[in-house]
């Protein structure tokens, strides 16, 4: 039988079960002394089979995880797979790139620091910045061009030549729907002339991929595109890695560095953290919609329904997050930092560091 450490660490879909028979082999079925007990006789070795075990992939939708799976030291050869089929169908143009820390502090005391999860710089000196966002939060296709326009703009120091900055490019991942009148999963936006449509210089570009319009089976995947988007869709509900995927080896890498039993017993605990603040924050915005409705209806009494029912839900959500990112941040003053209690709860390091002081 596999040891545990091999059966922890396999990420095979099948494991072999053999036994051996004692009688032909007791020093070694009882663990004797082989000297003294050894039979000359051949071993009888019966072969049970092949079964099929079961395996429990991290969620890559939650913070934890994709920074996990594409932003760590062994993540290389899997961003660049994940990048060329984001952003160039699948074309090998990216051939290289180095993975940089993705906090962006601000050289400006009153420009806002920029949490992402994972940053690269390409061989050719174009920046990716990468951000997979769950929850649909107030502004935020404002957040996703304001972190581009500032890792464009803090590329330079003080004295350096605008020649020197590069192409940014911003890929973002939603587990929501963000542009209603389209269908396609995948949108590239560049800058071009309003009405003759001919391009700016490529400075900055904005990807977009939208999960839930992704709705290709397994047995309709194509692509090496059409496999990662299923990646970040499914992988949570697999149980094994499935033959049509396999085949890429860094998506079978995704796969091994997502299996759940690789995780040491810190990232556990980090990964559980990154799912409960998730869970919490929708539980959180549909309580506030509700209470803000509430709220909207009862001023519209006074000030019209329809006025009421809009301002109290907008003040609702507003305070409602903020008092539960507070509570929440609370909660894991004494297991994160505080630039990660920021990252993941959207209030400020200057909030943290309050929270510590009450």
């Amino acid at each position: 039988m596999l040891g545990s450490d091999a059966r922890r660490n396999s990420t095979n879909r099948f494991e072999k079960w053999v036994i051996i028979i004692g009688k032909s082999a007791p020093w070694l079925a009882l663990g004797g002394d082989s000297s003294n007990n050894r039979s000359d006789k051949p071993l009888v070795i019966e072969a049970l089979g092949e079964q099929e075990i079961a395996m429990r992939f991290i969620n890559p939708k939650t913070d934890f995880a994709f920074k996990k799976i594409f932003g760590s030291d062994a993540s290389k050869p899997i961003l660049i797979s994940f990048l060329n089929a984001m952003i160039y169908g699948g074309e090998p143009t990216i051939a290289d790139l180095e993975i940089l820390d993705p906090y962006s502090p601000s050289r400006v005391p009153s420009l806002k620091d920029s949490f992402l999860d994972v940053k690269a710089k390409l061989a050719g000196g174009e920046i990716v910045i990468i951000e997979m966002q769950v929850l649909n939060v107030a502004s935020f296709t404002k957040r996703v061009v304001y972190n581009a326009a500032k890792t464009y703009s803090t590329q330079l120091l003080r004295g350096e030549g605008y020649f020197k900055l590069k192409t940014v490019l911003a890929l973002t991942i939603t587990d929501f729907e963000m542009f209603d009148n389209d269908r396609e999963v995948i949108s590239h936006f560049v800058f071009k002339e309003k009405k003759r449509l001919f391009d700016y210089e490529p400075e900055i570009e904005l990807i977009f991929i939208e999960l839930p319009k992704f709705n290709k089976q397994l047995d309709e995947l194509e692509t090496v595109t059409d496999k990662w988007i299923y990646f970040m869709k499914n992988a949570p509900i697999l149980e094994i890695v499935p033959e049509t995927m396999e085949v890429v080896a860094e998506i079978q890498q995704a796969f091994s560095i997502a299996n759940e039993t690789n995780l040491n017993p810190q990232e556990l605990i980090d990964l559980e953290n990154s799912e409960r603040y998730i869970m919490d924050q929708q539980g959180v915005l549909l309580k506030v919609i509700e209470e803000g409705r509430a709220q909207g209806i009862q001023q519209g009494i006074q000030q019209g329904i329809q006025q009421g029912i809009q301002q109290g839900i907008q003040q609702g959500i507003q305070q409602g997050m903020r008092e539960r990112s507070l509570e929440i941040a609370r909660q894991l003053l004494n297991v994160m930092d505080d630039r990660t209690i920021s990252q993941t709860t959207g209030l400020s390091v200057e909030d943290i560091q309050n929270l510590r002081q009450e």
